[in-house]
């Protein structure tokens, strides 16, 4: 419960750059792709910390690291508050803000929870994830109604403050690194047994079976799934960037286009849920398909069509899709290599997740700066969630056999 509510309010978070937007360019008199930048370094520092904190993660645990991002990530957009330049906007938003989203990302998350699973996992990560969903889906349109009556720098300072106000609680007295440190075992564990005498082994005897980076790096499912998740990443925040920017450029308010985002935020919601049941049941892989192949299909379809019927679909549709393979990561990654070395492998995967992120959000910025519009950014994301289709299909669904060399 602790993760889901630290998740409501990161990832809102994380979604209101759209709001704020294209009221940022006009008091500061930026274009959008010098905006877009900014985003990009956030998301590239942002990205560049993960694989080191996976490792922090592996080595010391979550709560040091949950604490002190928390701190940056408030102090971050409560500065953002009095900035007057795109250069304290990027050391405040692209940096700070940037190493507290770092540390508080659905990785680390997802990679806390799977300590505490052995059945029912995807379940109980997708049920974490799905608090940064209906965070999206209350806090953006809520930003959108604040930004309207306060403006943007007001608005910045009253979400650093809740999550400062509400995540630091929270993870001190709830927040527990795993069951052993309460005398127990992974929810699930004696029925495993149960039906499975040799299931359980040893934690040494685990370490040995299972790879770190290096190794996973050997494998082609590796570098297929890892361009999966450089693909999703770039489609994500694409749309979290410039979805509300391209709604009311073709007319529709503000508010309404606020509301569409978090909307998506609802459905991302449904999707997450729906990602960890089907895992469980059908595996990893075709989940990812499902996943890639709506967004084809949205994708196209908003670069044919701008009307407020389509927006609400194109919303609906790719919400679902946002964060289906959050869970997947680490449920994937646990499945081809053990869950010894999930931080770091994970960690660097969601790094790549998120480079790409911050370099489709300003390559975005870009294209509607060049071309005055952002069919051909949407039309390339098409293209690019066709090939992920594809790469997820090549993917070797099973525990992989490697040398005992690498760990790390």
């Amino acid at each position: 419960m602790s993760a889901f509510l630290i998740l409501f309010f990161v990832q809102g978070a994380r979604t209101v750059i759209g709001v704020m937007f294209k009221p940022v360019i006009a008091e500061l008199s930026l274009s959008r792709s010098t905006l877009s930048l900014a985003a990009f370094i956030n998301m590239a520092f942002f990205a560049s910390t993960l694989t080191l904190i996976g490792k922090y993660y592996d080595r010391y645990g979550a709560k040091r690291v949950l604490m002190i991002s928390s701190v940056f990530l408030a102090l971050g957009y409560i500065g953002i508050a009095r900035v007057h330049s795109i250069w304290s906007f990027v050391i405040l938003y692209g940096i700070l803000a940037a190493l507290g989203f770092g540390g508080t990302s659905v990785a680390l998350f997802a990679a806390l929870i799977s300590k505490w699973f052995s059945r029912y996992r995807g379940m109980a990560i997708s049920m974490a994830i799905a608090g940064g969903c209906l965070g999206q889906f209350v806090l953006v349109p809520l930003a959108s109604h604040s930004v309207a009556v306060l403006g943007w720098r007001i608005s910045f300072a009253i979400i650093g403050a809740a999550l400062l106000g509400v995540n630091l609680p929270l993870i001190h007295f709830l927040i527990k690194e795993k069951p052993e440190d309460l005398d127990l075992k992974p929810y699930g564990l004696h029925t495993i047994q149960r039906h499975n005498p040799d299931a359980w082994i040893s934690a040494a005897d685990t370490q040995q079976l299972d790879a770190g980076l290096r190794d996973a790096m050997r494998t082609w499912s590796f570098w297929l799934f890892l361009t999966d998740m450089f693909i999703c990443g770039g489609g994500d925040y694409l749309v979290i960037t410039h979805f509300i920017p391209m709604a009311t450029d073709s007319g529709i308010s503000a508010l309404t286009a606020g509301r569409m985002l978090g909307l998506a935020g609802f459905f991302s919601f449904i999707g997450v849920l729906a990602a960890g049941p089907a895992v469980d049941r059908w595996g990893n892989k075709k989940p990812i398909m499902a996943t890639f192949l709506l967004r084809v299909i949205v994708f196209l379809m908003i670069c044919k069509y701008q009307t407020l019927l389509s927006y609400y679909i194109f919303s609906a549709t790719f919400g679902f899709t946002m964060l289906i393979t959050a869970p997947i990561t680490t449920t994937l990654v646990g499945r081809l290599y053990g869950f010894t070395y999930v931080g770091v492998i994970t960690g660097f995967i969601t790094t790549v997740h998120h480079f790409s992120g911050g370099l489709w959000a300003w390559l975005g910025g870009v294209i509607y700066d060049r071309f005055g519009s952002y069919q051909l950014a949407f039309l390339i994301s098409s293209l690019l969630a066709l090939i992920a289709f594809g790469c997820a299909m090549l993917i070797r669904e099973e525990k992989h056999k490697l040398a005992p060399q690498g760990r790390r």
